[in-house]
């Protein structure tokens, strides 16, 4: 294709519209008329009856014997730290590149974040990092699975059982995965997955934490409950608060839970395909899935370019495939050139008690850093779920943007 770039004033490579999300119809009206109609609104008593029955088909689903909801993904890591025991002073080891919500949820609870770098051929938490980061203070791990990729759940799971440390898997894009047929956030203690709005279950807003044991379930349970016990004639022995969900976001989560199967198959299918397609341009490096992923979802899809071949910023890169048609953008900054996370502005005592950690200046991560600065190519999940000929459109605009990346190039450097 040598059609001028649709950025500098061409037509579109993008010939379809792709589907919007998230997918709704009368079945959500439906379910959240019923539950208006009950009366029946909030998340007091907890659990009520359609947060109970929504989190009994989630396991089904994904996994698992026991989960909690509650009102976020971000809130439910700092509930499972708070489960295990994990406070102040406490060291918890969590990837670079990842949105902050990861970082920020050992601060709440009091912990210290400890930020390493990822592995280059999955941008998720890199195992023999984590190793060299691990001090007799460290007491947990929050590996994220990033995109439609999952960390080394094995080599991960090894290092914290020598070490006798906490997993608590970061699943906020992975709803539907599977590691050696087992479901993501079931292989670690605790198992985080997120309903906000764009995600590939959604609610609105809401959270779903998977446990490995009743007791943690009981402990988790309780914290979200402002500290009741989990039976009504129990003793208060933890401090809670209020991070309950509503029975409004557990209909809508439930009713959104009966397409995640088809809509997991779709993408499944169609990123297959993405991977081999994308494979035949010049300049394009492929994240292989680790064929211990048995189930793969999608949230987002990475690529990186490489910028020796393609001659231009990856940001441009970007910009470029927008105008072509695609949600396309570079991903997360590195933790600690986050304009989001930023620590020394707020007045939690961990900033303050160890400002040592958190001298961003002194921190290098390269992989991340590259990842952000030079190589990473993000495209939203609606590629996928238009199937084959999502990725082919999709895979048109790529071809085109290389083809005409000297054009695109002398832009740059005319602005």
């Amino acid at each position: 294709m040598s059609a001028k770039l649709a950025i500098l004033g061409g037509e579109k490579a993008v010939q379809m519209t792709y589907p919007a999300w998230p997918v709704h119809d009368e079945r959500e009206v439906e379910a959240v008329t019923a539950v208006i109609r009950s009366g029946n609104w909030g998340g007091y008593p907890y659990p009520g009856p359609r947060t109970r029955a929504f989190l009994e088909k989630f396991l089904e689903f994904q996994g698992g014997q026991h989960a909690i909801m509650a009102a976020n993904g971000t809130v439910t890591m700092e509930i499972a730290l708070r489960a295990a025991g994990i406070g102040w002073g406490d060291e918890v080891i969590v990837p670079a590149y990842t949105f902050q919500a990861t970082a920020t949820a050992p601060m709440a609870a009091g912990a210290i974040p400890v930020i390493v770098d990822i592995d280059p051929q999955n941008y998720c938490l890199d195992p023999q990092a984590v190793e060299a980061a691990i001090t007799p203070r460290t007491r947990a791990i929050i590996p994220v699975h990033v995109g439609s990729l999952m960390a080394d759940m094995d080599a991960l799971m090894e290092i914290a059982e020598r070490h006798n440390l906490v997993v608590i898997e970061d699943c906020a894009h992975v709803h539907g995965m599977q590691w050696q047929g087992q479901g993501a956030g079931t292989l670690g203690h605790f198992g985080s997955f997120s309903l906000q709005s764009s995600k590939i279950l959604t609610a609105g807003e809401g959270g779903v934490l998977i446990c490995k044991t009743q007791e943690l379930a009981d402990a988790a349970a309780s914290i979200v409950n402002c500290g009741r016990p989990p039976s009504e004639h129990g003793e208060v022995t933890v401090l809670g608060a209020n991070f309950r969900s509503s029975e409004l976001h557990a209909a809508l989560a439930a009713v959104q839970l009966e397409r995640l199967p088809t809509q997991t198959a779709t993408r499944e299918a169609a990123v297959s395909y993405m991977d081999e397609a994308l494979s035949e341009i010049p300049g394009v490096r492929v994240l292989r899935p680790d064929p211990r992923i048995t189930r793969r979802s999608v949230f987002q899809y990475i690529f990186a370019i490489e910028p020796a071949v393609w001659g231009v910023d990856h940001g441009a890169i970007c910009a470029a495939l927008e105008a072509e048609g695609l949600d396309a953008g570079i991903g997360y900054p590195p933790m600690h050139r986050y304009e989001l996370f930023q620590p020394q502005q707020s007045r939690l005592p961990v900033p303050t008690a160890h400002p040592e950690r958190f001298h961003f200046a002194e921190m290098d991560f390269p992989v991340a850093t590259y990842a952000h600065e030079q190589e990473a190519v993000w495209l939203g999940e609606a590629v996928f779920r238009a199937g084959k000929a999502g990725v082919d459109q999709a895979v048109v605009a790529i071809r085109k943007v290389y083809e005409q990346r000297d054009a695109l190039a002398e832009a740059v450097r005319g602005r």
